[in-house]
C-alpha cells in the first residue's frame, strides 16, 4: 500500500534561515525532492520559474520576474550564462528579496564562464530519504529502505516492482536528458552501458582500466565519464584514508550509487546504503556548520580494511564497518581503533541482533542503532 507523502524535508528549516542571509542553492540528484521542497516554502508557487518550461524560460531571458519576495529558479544551471545572470539579480535585488536556486547538477561545479558567485550564496545538498529522516524504528522498515531505495517516488510506492521500474527509467532519463543537456558527450550509448555495469562493482575498488577495457574506450574517456556521473549525482567516489605510517593504500577509490537499490548483491547494497547515510550526514555538517568533514575508507598493504572513516580536519572521528549478520569484530576495525582511540567505532549489521561494546571501545550493533543518530 502506498505511503503518505511528506513535503517537510530535513533541510527545510535551514533553507528558510539561509534565505534571509544570501541566495540559497539546493543541489542534489534528479527526483530527490528539490522542487517539492522549494514549492513547500511560503509564497513559493507565485515565484517559481523552471528553465525546462518554455514559457518560464522566456520570462527568465526577458527578466520578467514574478512579483513577490521569493524567486525560485529551477534547473537554471542549464542556461550557459546562469552565473552572470544570478549575480546581476542578486547585486541589484530589491531590499528583502530572496532567491532560491535548485538543480540536479553540482551547482558548485557548473561554472560556465562569467564572474564567480563566491560569497553570494549558501550551498545545501539534498539527499534521498534516510532512516533518521523517516524515523524508522524497526528492522523490517530498514529492509524496505534497502529494497526500495531512498528516492521519494519508489519509497512512497512501497512496491519493489515499481522501484525496479523507476530505477530503470531513472537511469535512461539521466543520460538522455541531463547528460545530453549539460555535457558534451557524443556516445551516450556507451555511457549508458557504463552506468549499467557500475552497480556490480560496488564494494570493491573501482578500476578505470577494467572499465575502459570492458567498454573499449580510452582511460581518459572512462575517467571523464565517471566525473560526469559524479557531477550529476548519479554516483560518488571515496578516496582512501591513511598515511605512510599506516602503510595505507592511497590511490584506488571506491564508488557508490545514490540509488542503492540498483546494486544486485545484498551485502554490497547494504554497504552502499550505509555509504549514502554517512555522506548525507557529512554533507549536512559541511553545509550547515562549515565543518571540515570528509568520508573515506581504509585499506592497508597488510589487507586490513575498514569500510568507512569519517574525518574531521583529516583526523578520524567515526569508524564504521558493515556486516550482513552478527560476526566477530573486523581486524581492520580493531587495528584502526587502536591507532586512533579517540575515534568512535562501530561494527553494524543488516540482519544481526547482537548489541554490545568491546573492551577496546568498539560498539557492535544492528544498523539502526547508528543510523538513527545521523540525519
Amino acid at each position: 500500500m502506498p505511503r503518505v507523502p511528506t513535503t517537510d524535508r530535513y533541510l527545510t528549516g535551514q533553507v528558510l534561515a539561509d534565505l534571509h542571509r544570501k541566495m540559497v542553492f539546493v543541489a542534489g540528484p534528479r527526483q530527490v525532492g528539490k522542487t517539492t521542497l522549494a514549492l513547500s516554502l511560503p509564497g513559493a508557487e507565485a515565484g517559481y520559474l523552471n528553465w525546462d518550461i518554455d514559457a518560464h524560460r522566456a520570462r527568465i531571458l526577458k527578466s520578467e520576474l514574478p512579483p513577490g519576495a521569493l524567486w525560485i529558479f529551477d534547473e537554471i544551471h542549464k542556461y550557459r550564462r546562469w552565473r552572470n545572470y544570478l549575480k546581476g539579480l542578486y547585486d541589484g535585488r530589491p531590499r528583502g528579496q530572496r532567491i532560491l536556486v535548485t538543480g540536479s547538477g553540482r551547482l558548485d561545479l557548473y561554472r560556465f564562464g562569467g564572474d564567480s558567485l563566491q560569497g553570494r550564496y549558501h550551498l545545501l545538498r539534498l539527499h534521498p530519504f534516510s532512516a533518521a529522516e523517516l524515523g524508522l524504528d524497526r528492522p523490517s522498515l530498514l529492509e524496505d529502505l534497502l529494497r526500495l531505495g531512498g528516492f521519494p517516488e519508489p519509497w512512497l510506492s512501497a512496491s519493489e516492482t515499481e522501484s525496479r521500474r523507476w530505477s530503470r527509467e531513472y537511469s535512461t532519463r539521466l543520460v538522455q536528458e541531463e547528460v545530453a543537456s549539460l555535457e558534451n558527450i557524443r556516445d551516450l550509448g556507451q555511457l549508458q552501458l557504463m552506468m549499467l555495469s557500475l552497480p556490480e562493482r560496488v564494494g570493491s575498488t573501482l578500476s578505470i582500466n577494467a572499465l575502459r577495457e570492458d567498454l573499449n574506450v580510452s582511460h581518459k574517456t572512462a575517467s571523464a565519464w565517471l566525473e560526469v556521473l559524479e557531477r550529476l549525482y548519479a554516483i560518488f567516489r571515496l578516496a582512501p584514508f591513511g598515511s605512510p605510517q599506516l602503510r595505507a593504500l592511497r590511490k584506488d577509490r571506491k564508488h557508490y550509487h545514490f540509488d542503492w537499490s540498483v546494486v544486485p548483491s545484498r551485502g554490497a547494497r547494504f554497504e552502499n546504503l550505509i555509504a549514502c547515510h554517512l555522506l548525507k550526514w557529512v554533507h549536512f555538517r559541511q553545509d550547515t556548520e562549515g565543518l571540515d568533514y570528509e568520508l573515506r575508507y581504509f585499506r592497508d598493504r597488510d589487507g586490513r580494511e575498514v569500510d568507512f572513516v569519517v574525518t574531521n580536519r583529516r583526523a578520524p572521528e567515526l569508524l564504521v564497518e558493515c556486516k550482513w549478520s552478527d560476526a566477530d569484530l573486523g581486524r581492520g576495525l580493531k587495528y584502526l581503533k587502536s591507532r586512533f582511540p579517540d575515534a568512535e567505532a562501530w561494527q553494524i549489521s543488516a540482519a544481526g541482533r547482537k548489541d554490545y561494546a568491546s573492551p577496546q571501545g568498539i560498539r557492535a550493533a544492528p544498523a539502526l542503532k547508528l543510523l538513527s543518530t545521523l540525519v
